[in-house]
């Protein structure tokens, strides 16, 4: 684990993201967030608010030419409740903002944590770690190609079973 200035991270981030490409992913932890022993996956400590960090991760991948994200946060974002976690309401309408547009998926948080493992069994992870200190705010960005969906990978699946030969 490294712990970075609010440039350094920036520029770590930059770096990877040219890096990186189809099932790589980049996580935006809070400060709870564990150091995974995995060594496909790299952690970071930014001294940066999270949700800077959530929008500088955003901008960035929006602004690649190669690669597009679906983003994936904790279902259990939705229920904590503002006596338990003070300043949650605030995040999550911060967090709507930043994140308004992008392919969204809520889903437990153990079910992205698995599919993380799954994918750091073959591909790169960033996780850089921020000064949040409230639960369930992790915001994961599972990398896809950017200039190639899955409707394409389609037909060309289809195309090649039509003429592969038998």
């Amino acid at each position: 684990m490294t712990v970075v200035t609010p440039c350094e991270w920036k520029s770590k981030l930059s770096a990877l993201l040219t890096l990186y490409g189809h099932r790589n992913w980049i996580v935006v932890a809070d400060s709870a967030y564990p150091a995974q022993a995995r060594t496909a996956i790299e952690t970071i400590v930014a001294d940066a608010e999270q949700i800077d960090v959530v929008q500088a991760v955003h901008d960035a991948i929006h602004a690649s030419r190669h690669a597009h994200a679906t983003v994936y946060v904790d279902s259990e974002l939705a229920f904590v409740d503002e006596k338990d976690a003070p300043g949650i309401s605030d995040y999550r309408k911060q967090l709507d903002r930043v994140l308004y547009g992008a392919n969204l998926d809520r889903i437990p948080h153990e079910q992205i944590i698995h599919k993380l493992d799954q994918a750091a069994q073959l591909f790169r992870i960033l996780i850089i770690k921020s000064d949040m200190t409230i639960p369930y705010t992790s915001v994961f960005f599972e990398l896809d190609c950017g200039y190639w969906n899955s409707e394409a990978e389609q037909r060309l699946r289809q195309a090649m079973l039509v003429v592969a030969p038998r």
